[in-house]
């Protein structure tokens, strides 16, 4: 693969932009998206959060585990605000809104949402069209559940483009990218956006006229 895109580089941590279709970890003998920053950087590096192997876009690594916890303090508490994009060719039942639900794992090993709520996946979306037969979404997950975003866009009848685990129609990859991190570090303000470069329809101008407008 080509070299990584270092989008911020701070001494206690650095924010890459994550290509689709790598795995996270280190999986049959091919390296994961960690151990290739790893390798190019020369660092020590921690993984503090984690993007599924479609997902492309902004990923934090701490470099040292005193960075790590502080990390973990800052997702533990909701204090790390996040925004994906996804697209999707179905038309969602509601253009905006939450969806909250537990998650149960299933089986093959996908995820479900349920309708109770004791420990519930919560995330907020707004949708808009890209352009005929394309929805763009916006999503804010307020919590970090393993495929949170897929299924909660697949239970609101608008599985992502590409995911084709979650039904989503066959692509040139899965549609969803982590567009944009905002945090306080150290008392500083840090807020990254960085827009996918892979795929057709997310290289559409359009697309970042209305996330620009609608952010």
């Amino acid at each position: 693969m080509s070299k990584l895109t270092i989008v911020f580089d701070h001494p206690d941590f650095i924010i890459i932009d994550k290509p689709t279709e790598i795995s996270f970890h280190t999986e049959n003998n091919q390296a994961g998206i960690v151990e290739v920053a790893k390798q190019q950087t020369g660092d020590k590096l921690w993984p503090v959060h984690r993007l599924d192997k479609i997902t492309s876009g902004l990923l934090i690594l701490a470099k040292s585990t005193e960075a790590a916890a502080e990390f973990g303090k800052l997702f533990e508490n909701q204090q790390i605000s996040k925004t994906y994009i996804a697209l999707s060719d179905k038309k969602p039942k509601k253009k905006m809104g939450k969806i909250i639900g537990d998650m149960d794992k299933s089986r093959s090993g996908s995820w479900k949402l349920n309708k109770t709520t004791s420990n519930p996946a919560i995330t907020q979306f707004q949708s808009l069209s890209l352009i005929p037969g394309i929805r763009l979404f916006l999503v804010k997950p307020k919590t970090g559940k393993t495929h949170q975003i897929r299924v909660a866009l697949k239970a609101v009848g608008a599985p992502i483009l590409g995911d084709t685990r979650y039904s989503g129609t066959p692509s040139d990859r899965g549609y969803l990218h982590a567009l944009q991190l905002s945090f306080r570090w150290k008392d500083k303000a840090v807020k990254i956006c960085s827009f996918p470069i892979e795929g057709d329809y997310f290289k559409l101008a359009e697309l970042k006229r209305l996330v620009d407008k609608h952010l």
